[in-house]
């Protein structure tokens, strides 16, 4: 183990192991390529960590993995040292701004779904580790609903859509929904609409699909916020810098910090008990053998 990585251990181990019940598990995902998730799941988990929460992410965009370019932080391991067991989960651990965590997938992802038994307990075990230690893990899937982002959207505890206000965005948005709840009818969805002009057009686009799944999947899909369309976004992902590191007063910034506290304040009202990683990573072996 490297000296980094036994220093993020031991950081991480330091935290009162009451502070944390347990780790919650969520997929980000959406229809189309080009709706800002990445960028959306990055800053997310940026203004959860500056509020307090720690918080790990997964790229899982295989082939398009880039939550280190939008940092700016380079790589050396990914998951696929990690299946390869070249390296331990705190080996492949990344650091960023705030402290915020990190761990780069590329063809890991891929490889995960053609493990053998006996690689998947190896898995299963160093996955299992992060329970309590961190407060949520983010997957940071690709676009549209490959085999490897249906199995992390049947096996996470909620799955984020990220759309824009676009008709493509909207119909590729639904179009995953549909799928996806026809394998699996009781997935938790909320929606997150980016790249708005303002609230009324973030809750028009959001009722336009939460109408038609509600018509015709019968599923009331809850609406977790919006996100302004901004020029600082182009601006920081140009710096290889998070926008609300760049542009903390920015209006994406702003909506997205409203968008975190309505999230925060959710998860003090519903504390949802799901086994954290452990009950994550049961669903998840059982979707992959």
């Amino acid at each position: 183990m490297s000296d980094q990585a036994q220093s993020l251990r031991n950081l991480i181990l330091t935290r009162q192991a009451s502070s944390v019940k347990n780790t919650r598990v969520i997929t980000v995902t959406s229809g189309k390529g080009g709706v800002g998730k990445s960028n959306f799941t990055l800053n997310f988990a940026l203004t959860l960590q500056k509020r307090g929460y720690q918080v790990l992410i997964f790229d899982a965009d295989i082939g398009l993995a880039n939550i280190d370019v939008l940092m700016g932080v380079a790589s050396p391991y990914s998951l696929y040292h990690l299946l390869k067991k070249e390296k331990n989960i705190w080996d492949i651990i990344q650091t960023g701004p705030h402290g915020l965590r990190f761990i780069a997938g590329g063809s890991g992802f891929t490889d995960l779904l053609r493990l053998k038994d006996s690689e998947l307990d190896y898995f299963s075990d160093q996955i299992s580790q992060l329970n309590g230690h961190v407060d949520f893990i983010l997957f940071d899937t690709g676009a549209g609903l490959s085999k490897e982002t249906l199995k992390f959207i049947l096996a996470a505890h909620e799955t984020f859509v990220v759309t824009t206000p676009e008709p493509t965005s909207i119909t590729d948005a639904y179009a995953i929904i549909k799928m996806v709840h026809s394998e699996e009818k009781n997935v938790p969805f909320r929606l997150v609409i980016n790249r708005v002009s303002d609230d009324r057009e973030g809750l028009q686009t959001a009722d336009k699909i939460r109408l038609v799944a509600k018509r015709f999947l019968q599923l009331d899909i809850p609406i977790l916020g919006y996100v302004a369309d901004d020029s600082s976004v182009t601006k920081a992902v140009k710096k290889q810098t998070p926008f609300t590191v760049a542009f903390p007063g920015s209006p994406a910034a702003r909506s997205l910090e409203e968008l975190v506290d309505h999230f925060i304040k959710g998860q003090q009202m519903e504390p949802v008990h799901t086994g954290g990683v452990k009950g994550f990573l049961h669903r998840m072996i059982r979707l992959l053998k």
